[in-house]
């Protein structure tokens, strides 16, 4: 079943994928804390409060604010789901040379997690897999 791009139910559906292949997974190396805001949400009030966390060794994105961040990066909704559920780098860079990413705080850790998340033949699986989650 498909859910909208970071509703809970879509949280909650993510969150069991990746849990589902934990045990799976190589450890993250790098700490990076980051609060997203996103706008132009199609659901809600508009405007999604989300974050991403390294800290424990895994990439956890969940809703909410963390309190102490390298980065809060705001974006719109569709860039903030191309960024997110396709996984396209070269989008990435597009979005944020014109504009439609901007980030306060450390962009250079943000920019670096990019790079120290293991890519493996799972991660492919698990972000395929959440693509088909998503709406």
């Amino acid at each position: 079943m498909a859910h909208l791009f970071l509703s809970p139910e879509w949280m909650d559906a993510a969150r069991a994928i990746r849990e589902k292949y934990r045990d799976q997974t190589p450890k993250v190396t790098m700490v990076v804390r980051f609060n997203q805001i996103v706008t132009n949400v199609p659901f809600g009030e508009g405007v999604v409060h989300s974050h991403m966390d390294t800290s424990s060794g895994e990439l956890v994105m969940d809703l909410g604010h963390l309190d102490k961040v390298d980065a809060t990066l705001t974006t719109d909704y569709a860039t903030a789901r191309t960024i997110f559920v396709e996984q396209d780098p070269q989008k990435a860079m597009e979005a944020f040379l014109m504009g439609k990413v901007k980030v306060d705080g450390d962009m250079l850790k943000l920019m670096a997690m990019q790079t120290t998340i293991p890519q493996t033949e799972l991660g492919l699986v698990v972000a395929a897999e959440i693509r088909t989650i998503t709406e």
